[in-house]
């Protein structure tokens, strides 16, 4: 019988920051402890899935606020692209405030590879919500964090955020993915590419905005 991929969920912190939970055979992943410590570590025990690694998509508080917690309980490595690193050494950020966390045990780049027992990830560095900002793509499944939203974009109102790095990360990166590819991003519903390249106001060039979150 073959082991299903488990992909849970949780709607964390006071900016309603989508955490995901994430894995097969045993071994996962968080993605993005923004938040709600205690609910993240009762997701994971009912997984059933020992958690090797923490994968921050960008190192803002609402995705991050959890993250020491996490680490302390799980014991797992964490991952972060090296320019978004230096997020990692505050303890607030846009009135949000946490436990400072501990150093990350990896600084990723494009095109690199995390693997948990069944699954490759492959990172793809999408830089314009932060210059750190990745997406991990695992066959038809990409988690965007706040570069791709359901009809909407990550905000680039932030220090050291480029509307025009966003938007040229959406159009060469992500929309080279093919429609039916499911994307899970940092706040709100999923959704798909294909949705996305037909629906999305940012994509089609109907709106001139900054985004949101």
């Amino acid at each position: 019988m073959e082991d299903k991929i488990i992909i849970k969920r949780l709607v964390v912190g006071s900016l309603s920051a989508n955490c995901f939970i994430v894995g097969m055979t045993g071994e996962g992943m968080v993605i993005d402890p923004g938040g709600n410590a205690g609910e993240i570590q009762r997701a994971i025990t009912d997984s059933g899935l020992e958690i090797k690694i923490i994968v921050l998509t960008h190192g803002h508080s609402d995705h991050i606020a959890a993250l020491r917690d996490i680490q302390d309980r799980t014991g797992a490595e964490v991952a972060i692209h090296n320019e978004d690193a230096d997020f990692l050494e505050t303890s607030s950020q846009f009135g949000i405030s946490y436990r400072t966390p501990h150093p990350p045990d990896r600084l990723l780049r494009e095109g690199d590879a995390i693997k948990i027992s069944g699954m490759n990830f492959t990172v793809m560095h999408t830089p314009g919500h932060t210059p750190g900002s990745i997406c991990l793509l695992t066959g038809n499944k990409v988690f965007t964090g706040d570069t791709l939203f359901h009809k909407g974009i990550g905000t680039t109102l932030m220090p050291g955020s480029s509307r025009s790095q966003l938007l040229n990360s959406i159009k060469t990166r992500l929309m080279a993915l093919p429609d039916d590819t499911i994307v899970y991003p940092g706040h709100g519903r999923e959704t798909t590419i294909g949705a996305e390249r037909r629906e999305n106001p940012y994509v089609t060039g109907r709106s001139t905005g900054y985004g949101y979150w």
